[in-house]
């Protein structure tokens, strides 16, 4: 098993950037793809982005793409999600998650395909 915890959260004004952090404990972490999601009030749970597990591959939402860079330190067990140019309509919990994996290369964008998850940290973006 791994335990996931993420950090870095917090207030951050429209156009300002913030880097979420989600330690792993457990489990060689490099055996574990890694996504990160997030989830507003009165809304699902949306995916923002992905990593393979030795971070060779990633995916973005849309919605994030080009301003969000996902990546990971295998070393330091610990993933990361840095978010730039920050709208309001950002503002979520954001979750990452994990799923261990062999294959090098692959990532996963379904909530349900990961098995393994943090209990999240509040961003939010004021206008």
């Amino acid at each position: 098993q791994v335990q996931l915890v993420e950090s870095g959260g917090g207030l951050v004004q429209a156009g300002g950037s913030l880097r979420l952090s989600c330690a792993a404990s457990g489990r060689t972490f490099n055996s574990y793809a890694m996504g990160w999601f997030r989830q507003a009030p009165g809304k699902e749970r949306e995916f923002v982005s992905a990593i393979s597990r030795l971070g060779g591959g990633t995916y973005y939402a849309d919605s994030v793409k080009g301003r969000f860079i996902i990546s990971r330190d295998n070393v330091k067990n610990t993933g990361y999600l840095q978010m730039n140019s920050l709208k309001p309509e950002d503002t979520s919990i954001y979750y990452c998650a994990a799923r261990g994996e062999y294959s090098t290369g692959r990532y996963y964008i379904a909530d349900y395909e990961y098995d393994y998850w943090g209990q999240g940290t509040q961003v939010t973006v004021s206008s």
